[in-house]
Formats: C-alpha cells, structure tokens, sequence
C-alpha cells in the first residue's frame, strides 16, 4: 500500500509534484538530469483557486489528486510516463465532495492499481438529496456537467441506533472511493456513511476504518461511532465509541489477535484540516475485537478502554505513534511556554498490557517515528533541535539523545522523515530530517522549509551527525507560480534509493555520499526550477 506524496520513483526517474507543477528527474548512469515539466492540471483551465497536494505512481501513470475550488471538488488527474521519463495529460475526472485537507493525514492509497480515496460531502438539506450521492463526471471543459453516480441508495448506509436518535447530528457524508486505474476511462465506485464533520480515517490493507465524532444523542447511546468500510465494496459495519482518535497514527491493526488498537483522548474534533493539532482530555487504549462490528447499534464495553496518563492540560500538539508492541504519545509544548521549555514527558504503553513507562526529556514532543524496533522522540527547546532515541527491547528508557543547535524541525508531515536500517532490527542505520535555519524573508517566499536536510547514523543504538545536505537559497527565483503556490504538504524530503541517497530541496536535488568517517559530502546538485511563466 503505498501513500500519496509529492515525490515517486519509477525506475531511473523521479518524478516530483510542486506548486501545481509536475517534474521528472533522470537518475540514470550515476547522474541526475532534469527532463520534462509540466502543468498538474487540465489543459486550457485557470488553476488558480485550485490545490494539487497528492501524487501517485501506477506503472506508467502518475495519478495527480487535487481539490479545485474553481471547478469544484476532488480533481483526479492522469498522466503518462515515457520511458523517456517525458509526461503525456491523459485525463481529469472530479468527485463531488468538499475540501478533503488535512494537517496529519493524507487522502489518498495506492493497493495495487486501485485508488482509494476518502472525502467528505457537507449536507445541505434544502437541496435535492440525488445531489449529495457520490459521484463523478469527467471534465471536458464543461463547468455545467452533471456528475454520474457511482454509488446506488444500498451504497450509503445509516446505522439503526442513528435512524432512531431524536436528533443525529448528521451533518455530513463521509465517502470512500476505489477507482480502477488501467480502466481506458476512470472507473470508480464508492461506499458512503452519515455522520457529523468530526473524522478521524485509517486504511488499513483490507478495510477503511472511519471514526465520526460529535454526535448528539441521548446520554445512553455512545458519542461516536466508528465504521470499518471493506475495500472489496461489501458492507460497512459499526459499533459505537466514545473518545476520539488524533490522527491516522493513533490506530494500528492487530492482525495476530484480531484487533484494532486505537489510542484516544477524550476530546477531539478529528483530522480534518488542522484539527489534529487542538485535542484534549484524558487518555485511553481501546483494544476493540473486529467481531464487535456489526450494525452500530452496540457500543464496544467500557472494559476494553485501558485508561493510560493524561498530559498537562495546557499541553497542546498531542502526537502518537505505535512502535511494535508499543504506544508512545506526548506533547509538543504548553501554551504560553514560549520557545525554553522544562521539558516534557514521553508515555510509553506496551499494547497487550503491562507497566506503563513515563519518560521524562529534556525537550517537546512533535514527532514520533519508529527506528526498527525501537522508537524516536524529536522535538525542540530554546531554539535547538533534540532527538531522544527509545529502547523498546526490554523495560522503556531513553537509549541516546542528540542535539542540533540553533535548528527546528523544516516539516510536520510524516512523508518528511526517513529511516533506513542497516541491520534487520534498526539498530544501525542513517535517517534524513528536514531541517530550518535563520533564512532571509526574500527566500523564504520560494523555500518554505527547504533549508537544509540532516542526516544522522546511528551505530548500535548510538547517534552520530553524518552532516548536511544545504539548499543554495540565493539563487532563488520567482517561479510565476498559478496554482498551489503554497507547499502545505512540504517541499523537502530525504530520498534512499539503493545505495544512493539525495535531498529535495525545493527545486533542488542534492545528491550526497557518506565518505570516510561517516560523513555525508556533496556529489552532485541539479536545479529542475522552471523559467518564469510569460505574461499573456
């Protein structure tokens, strides 16, 4: 299963999505080539009130997911790949929906040729209802084009227990789509649930787990309810929750016993756009059996909610992520701390219980990654960057920690990290960081976070710095930019490929080498940047 993101391989070719603009990169022979360019939308369309955040690669298409304010809806866009890596428009198709964004997850999944994607659909219930199904047109210019269904009354489901709520809060369709991709004309159908606007979803290979929050029911029914959509098109089924999740991290399926482990708190409003960053409450582990899906009308038992430390509560950017057998979540900062902190507390719950171990560091909490076996804790202080590594082997402690002075982290997204082990447990490897530095205001409006890209070795469960990789800001130039012209999804990204490695920079590709004594030195830069656009 593979996530959408804004750089793919394909064999030699990179192929990269920024400010609504694709580019393809060679990477044969030991070098880098840039090679074609081209607009991520339809031809002949002003793009200018239009989002181009997610890209996917299936053979030799690209598969381009947008949301367009201009013409409405989720835009999926299709591309060729040559083998010369030039691109060829194919075709754009729009689902009726509203803005999908969000700050944490990501809209769409790759299974093999299908296409999964989610988006909601705000009810407007003075209009026709055919008018909130789920569907579809293909554009051909026509603004005024009718959509086609793609999912029948049987399609959209209502539990029992929300039918009989003397006022459900349903506010929204939540709808999944599965498109065929090698279908000559995009073939897509689609499942879809009532519920309120607060959603948190999770793909997990077999299903789409999608948790609504916020409904406004008797105080004897649960406040949420949580729905498994199989990605075979069979029936949904649900159960009733309370709590809500933060992001798609705060699941995990358990296919050994047949659960689904969900952290929660027990205030949140979903992932939808940045949400994710404001939950509150207390904390739990749900250790929810599948069997207890069925119609909506039970609610999982209180006994599976496993009660686990809550943060501060002016702690806010609350982060999760299970590592192996374990959750580990914690907080970024409190309110009003400013950049020096006392410090934080970094929570770690094994899954099958067991003692709870809260460990106390030096900095804030604002990701959570997993290094093989073990888990990762970045966050800053005082304006320097920290790295606590967690030993999750046996009892949970603090294995080593680095600091990066006078840094902050470039990039929130998950995409924006990378971890490649060396050893089959992760003890030993390198990963890549985005990383920000002081940068000049004239800069900043083409960088963004693209300043530099850190790479650190870990050598037995130790930190070392292998370097840097730099971008070259002051050869900058204004892009002309028409569509996307902020990178909300990031624009820098550690890239391994065999025994190559390299770091997107904003319109820079830096390759680097880890020479003698394990640092990394630069071996080759190619800027792919497009000449600015002519007036008309």
């Amino acid at each position: 299963m593979d996530e959408g993101g804004i750089v793919k391989v394909q064999g030699d070719t990179l192929v990269i999505l920024r400010r609504g603009r694709l580019f393809t990169v060679s990477l044969a022979g030991g070098r880098m080539r840039p090679i074609h360019a081209m607009d991520a939308f339809p031809p002949g369309v002003s793009a200018q009130g239009d989002w181009y955040d997610e890209m996917l690669l299936a053979g030799d298409q690209v598969i381009v997911v947008g949301y367009s304010y201009g013409r409405g809806g989720t835009e999926i866009n299709r591309f060729r790949l040559g083998a010369d890596g030039r691109l060829t428009w194919r075709d754009a198709h729009h689902l009726r929906s509203n803005d999908y964004y969000s700050s944490r997850n990501y809209a769409s999944r790759l299974i093999g040729n299908e296409l999964i994607l989610y988006a909601p659909l705000d009810l407007d219930w003075k209009n026709d209802p055919l008018e909130a199904l789920p569907g579809i047109r293909r554009w051909a210019g026509d603004e005024k084009a009718v959509f086609r269904p793609i999912a029948r009354a049987r399609q959209v489901y209502i539990p029992p227990v929300v039918r009989r709520a003397r006022e459900p809060a349903i506010e929204a369709l939540h709808t999944v789509t599965r498109c065929d991709l090698t279908a000559p004309v995009l073939d897509c159908r689609a499942s879809a649930v009532f519920g309120p606007e607060g959603r948190t979803f999770f793909v997990s290979p077999n299903a789409v787990y999608l948790w609504l929050s916020d409904w406004d029911w008797s105080r004897e029914n649960a406040p949420s309810l949580l729905y498994r959509l199989p990605l075979d098109g069979s029936r949904p089924s649900a159960v009733g929750a309370r709590g809500a999740p933060t992001d798609q991290f705060s699941f995990q399926a358990d296919p050994r016993d047949g659960v689904l482990n969900v952290l929660v708190r027990s205030e949140g409003g979903g992932d939808a756009m940045f949400r994710p960053e404001f939950t509150e409450g207390s904390v739990a582990l749900l250790r929810l059996s599948t069997r207890l899906f069925g119609d909506g009308s039970n609610e999982a038992p209180r006994s599976l909610y496993r009660p686990l430390p809550s943060p501060p509560s002016d702690a806010y950017e609350f982060h999760n992520r299970f590592v192996g057998d374990h959750v580990l979540y914690g907080t970024g900062e409190r309110y009003g701390a400013g950049s020096r902190i006392a410090g934080s507390t970094l929570v770690v719950a094994p899954t099958r219980g067991g003692p709870v171990a809260q460990l106390p560091l030096p900095h804030g909490v604002t990701r959570l990654e997993a290094l093989g076996r073990d888990g990762l804790a970045v966050g800053g202080n005082g304006g320097d960057l920290q790295f606590s590594a967690v030993d999750l082997l046996g009892t949970p402690r603090i294995a080593d920690r680095y600091v990066l002075p006078a840094a902050s982290e470039g990039e929130s997204r998950s995409h924006a990290f990378f971890y490649s082990p060396r050893t089959p447990d992760g003890a030993s490897g390198i990963m890549g960081l985005p990383v920000s530095r002081p940068l000049e205001p004239r800069f900043q409006r083409f960088f963004g976070s693209a300043a530099s890209m850190l790479f650190l070795r870990r050598e037995d469960r130790r930190f070392s710095p292998a370097g840097e990789l730099a971008a070259q800001a002051e050869r900058a130039t204004d892009d002309g930019c028409q569509a996307s012209c902020v990178d909300w999804y990031g624009n820098a990204r550690p890239i391994f490929l065999g025994s190559r490695l390299f770091a997107l920079l904003g319109y820079e590709l830096v390759e680097g080498e880890i020479g003698a004594g394990g640092r990394i030195r630069e071996v080759g830069r190619v800027d792919f940047a497009p000449p600015p656009r002519r007036a008309p």
